[in-house]
């Protein structure tokens, strides 16, 4: 299978896990000479969805879904989300008797829930209706595959993630500030991040926020003591990394966090709740600690050696990720 089609309703100029994962996998594949075609919301009138300016949903795209498909002649289709692509991507292959993977990259569910109340069982009967008719459904971690075994999913498949190890590194000098340790926070300033139950926290040191979203001005109000960098990236990103103290992540809807490995490249330990992605990823109290009493994992965190961390993130690789995702996908028919 060298021809891969795949289907995403998150792509560039999105900044998230899933472009990150989907664009350095691509990227691996074509090296090894692979041909892709990627479909995104880039290719079609787009409206933004509401609260998340930043993310573009697809209009009525069906039609040319199914051209772009057909013309391309892919040996696989992956089907990366679910939004409107995904949706056109779904149907095509069910009218045209065609098999398809999918990947469950985001919590739907949680994140309706908190936004709108949704009751989680209706999210996950959406949710599972949705993957269901895949060949294989792409999980990134064993707790993930656990929990959502617990709602019925079927055919799910484990398929990790990676860290670029050059980029993310320790830095050879650090100096801790005389106000105490520095504790970070990277990814999407928004409601489902939980990014609050870290800032009102008491603690000696100084918060750093990392990133953007349509939160973030409510919680620069509400938290003026704290550090708003904005979004950063490559080298920027990784300086910020690697001279925290410590990498806070409040989540709990998150499936991954490719945060956590980027930190760990870093020497950064990780504090966060025991919840499917930190507990997968984080051994306490050799690259991080897990706590549902946040501050008591951010204090044990503080005590990791560094080094360890760096080792545990050393055994993450994308062209072993890009490699699996390769082997979990299906010929067409």
């Amino acid at each position: 299978m060298r021809r891969i089609a795949i289907v995403t309703d998150a792509w560039y100029p999105q900044v998230n896990g899933v472009v990150r994962t989907l664009a350095t996998v691509v990227e691996s594949l074509e090296d090894k000479g692979y041909v892709t075609r990627i479909i995104h919301p880039g290719l079609f009138t787009t409206l933004p969805l509401p609260g998340y300016g930043e993310i573009r949903l697809s209009l009525f795209p069906s039609r040319r879904v199914a051209r772009i498909l057909k013309d391309f002649h892919p040996d696989a289709i992956h089907i990366a989300t679910e939004g409107t692509l995904g949706l056109a991507a779904r149907r095509y292959c069910l009218l045209n008797e065609l098999q398809f993977t999918t990947a469950y990259h985001t919590k739907f569910p949680e994140y309706l829930h908190v936004r709108t109340k949704l009751p989680l069982k209706v999210g996950y009967g959406i949710m599972r209706n949705f993957h269901n008719k895949a060949a294989a459904v792409l999980v990134a971690t064993e707790s993930l595959k656990t929990e959502l075994m617990q709602h019925h999913f079927q055919n799910l498949t484990l398929w990790s993630r990676g860290v670029d190890t050059e980029l993310f590194r320790p830095v050879p000098f650090r100096k801790r500030p005389a106000s105490g340790p520095i504790m970070l926070y990277v990814g999407r300033v928004a409601p489902e991040k939980n990014i609050a139950a870290f800032l009102k926290l008491d603690l000696p040191g100084t918060k750093i926020v990392v990133g953007d979203g349509p939160s973030r001005k409510h919680l620069m109000r509400q938290f003026p003591d704290v550090v708003f960098a904005g979004y950063q990236s490559g080298r920027e990103l990784a300086t910020f990394y690697a001279r925290a103290d410590v990498m806070v992540f409040p989540s709990l809807t998150d499936t991954f966090g490719l945060v956590l490995l980027e930190a760990n490249a870093c020497g950064t330990p990780v504090a966060a709740f025991p919840v499917t992605g930190p507990r997968d990823v984080i051994l306490p109290g050799f690259n991080g600690d897990l706590n549902w009493d946040l501050g008591r994992a951010i204090e044990g965190a503080l005590r990791v050696d560094r080094n360890s961390c760096r080792s545990i993130a050393l055994g993450y690789s994308w062209e072993v990720c890009a490699q699996k995702f390769a082997d979990s996908l299906v010929p067409v028919r």
